[in-house]
């Protein structure tokens, strides 16, 4: 008699599978670096395990075969009727959602980041661009560069935003979706959530996964409970991110504005209080304008600000200074 899988059965489906897969992954790896030697196989190891976890699911699930982890625990694939195994296109969109969607998300998310980096350091200056290594090609990449290229300052600071929620958002999403699964017990990988497919057990004692299923909904509200938490300290440290930020913007133009009071401040006169004129710097480093210090120096041979005295013949006529 059929049953729904339990959480157990579930887990072990899908630790089995991941060992074969890591398996397969490993030895293509391997035939790679021996034949074409260690560069190409560090250029192309992510696709490698991405061909790898394809033919996998291709010639099992695809093909109408159970897994050899469904197979270790005895357990079919079903459409959410429960009464039929999923259509070939349902079993091909759980494939792609489960190994190619994620591969392409990464590696845009890594290169539109890469390409806003460059943009602001070429904003800043070409010589402080940074040496990162990534391979021209991508086409996901010469796509990303043409779009990001058309994009205004306001709208690059923006997708720069939207990156970074993204990068943190993703990890939260899979952490959310195994809480939901603890509790539930029925959907062990987001794909597959997605596609509706679940799974049917055959054999065995019906009241083995009953009987845990208890401890795993016990973890699955501890899970939610310590992704809440999670979330909270991120907000709490974005936030003090954002005040730390704003505080450091403020000081900046209020830094930016005193100096330029104390600029214009230098560049009076004390004698006319005026903007100085024709600048003439006394022997103790003080400056006047050439007509105000020569007409104090013919009755006093002094400084006025600090009273050292000195010769008239003394004073510098300072040509082409500014301040």
């Amino acid at each position: 008699m059929a049953a729904a899988a339990g959480p157990a059965r579930l887990v072990r489906c899908g630790q089995k599978d991941e060992l074969y897969r890591a398996g397969l992954r490993s030895g293509a790896g391997t035939a790679l670096r021996g034949l074409a030697g260690a560069r190409p196989w560090l250029a192309w190891r992510r696709e490698v395990e991405l061909l790898s976890d394809v033919a996998y699911f291709v010639l099992t699930t695809l093909s109408g075969y159970q897994t050899l982890g469904e197979e270790y625990v005895n357990i079919v694939q079903v459409d959410p009727s429960k009464k039929k195994v999923p259509s070939f296109l349902r079993r091909a969109l759980f494939i792609s959602l489960h190994t190619v969607v994620p591969y392409c998300l990464e590696k845009a998310l890594l290169h539109l980041e890469h390409e806003l980096q460059m943009e602001a350091e070429e904003s800043r200056g070409p010589e402080n661009l940074p040496a990162l290594g990534f391979p021209s090609r991508s086409f996901i990449r010469s796509w990303i560069r043409k779009q990001v290229g058309e994009l205004t300052e306001q709208q690059k600071k923006r997708a720069s935003q939207v990156v970074g929620v993204l990068k943190q958002s993703i990890p939260l999403l899979h952490r959310l979706h195994l809480a939901v699964f603890y509790i539930q017990g029925t959907f062990y990988h987001l794909s597959k959530r997605v596609t509706g497919i679940s799974y049917l057990h055959f054999g065995g004692l019906q009241g083995e996964d009953q009987s845990i299923r208890s401890s795993y909904k016990l973890l699955g509200v501890i899970s939610l409970f310590h992704l809440l938490l999670t979330i909270g300290i991120q907000m709490h440290s974005f936030k003090q991110k954002q005040r730390a930020r704003q505080e450091w913007r403020l000081h900046r133009n209020l830094t930016h504005q005193k100096s330029k009071e104390a600029a214009g401040r230098q560049s009076r006169c004390t004698l006319c209080l005026e903007e100085r004129r024709h600048s003439t710097a006394t022997p103790c480093g003080h400056l006047f304008c050439w007509e105000c210090i020569t007409a104090w120096c013919s009755t006093r041979a002094e400084c006025p600000l600090c009273r050292e005295k000195f010769h008239p013949q003394k004073l510098i006529y300072l040509r082409h200074y500014q301040m």
